[in-house]
């Protein structure tokens, strides 16, 4: 049994791909740039707000001043509509309370600014149902970096090979790797069965309740 599972958030605790997309699709609007099918969006996402900025913007616009422009504006859209559609995925909150229930330590860890993955999980979850949530923040280098894993692990106490990382992209499955825990691929999120196979997911998720199995009964 495992002793932590670290969570993903976009794509695996919660969908948020239609308010990414539609506020990104806004703020591209207000400077002329063509949008984008909200599907589109899967493949944009998962990189931190900067890289969505820079994959959505034409490549022969995006300057360093242009796009640092367009995030600002995004930043200010998704400041107001980030829970319009956002929710957790079926199965999830009762996912999260079993594994408390078993004894199993949970925590979030997201490229999405620290600012934006606070607000939504306080949102979508009750009080006290993470020991410990982080976004993008000052300090830490983006996932596929381990480093917020691994600062995760030691404020809870927990060593990598009792930890198993869940998400649902190729970043997520590297972030594991290179923290030296297992990871689980979880196949709700925006991502393939083939991208979560090929970036070596120890298992495959098709539904919550398959990461409980494998918290439970893995290793």
């Amino acid at each position: 049994m495992y002793k932590l599972v670290i969570f993903d958030l976009d794509g695996t605790l919660v969908n948020s791909l239609a308010d990414l997309g539609n506020a990104c699709n806004e703020a591209l609007a207000k400077f002329g740039f063509p949008t984008y099918d909200i599907e589109k969006y899967r493949y944009f996402v998962g990189d931190g707000v900067p890289m969505l900025i820079k994959r959505a913007v034409p490549a022969d616009k995006g300057t360093d001043e242009v796009l640092a422009k367009v995030k600002a504006e995004f930043d200010v859209i998704y400041r107001r509509t980030y829970n319009r559609l956002t929710h957790p995925y079926d199965g999830i909150v009762k996912l999260v309370a079993d594994l408390k229930a078993k004894g199993i330590l949970t925590a979030v860890a997201s490229n999405k600014p620290d600012e934006f993955t606070q607000v939504i999980v306080s949102d979508m979850f009750e009080a006290g149902t993470f020991s410990y949530v982080s976004g993008k923040k000052d300090g830490f280098e983006k996932k596929p970096d381990p480093g917020i894993a691994l600062h995760i692990m030691e404020k809870l106490g927990v060593s990598p090979e009792d930890t198993l990382f869940a998400g649902d992209s190729s970043v997520d499955m590297k972030t594991a790797t290179n923290a030296g825990c297992d990871s689980i691929g979880c196949l709700w999120g925006f991502r393939t069965r083939e991208e979560l196979e090929e970036n070596h997911a120890v298992y495959i998720a098709e539904t919550p309740a398959d990461i409980y199995n494998a918290a439970v009964n893995g290793k």
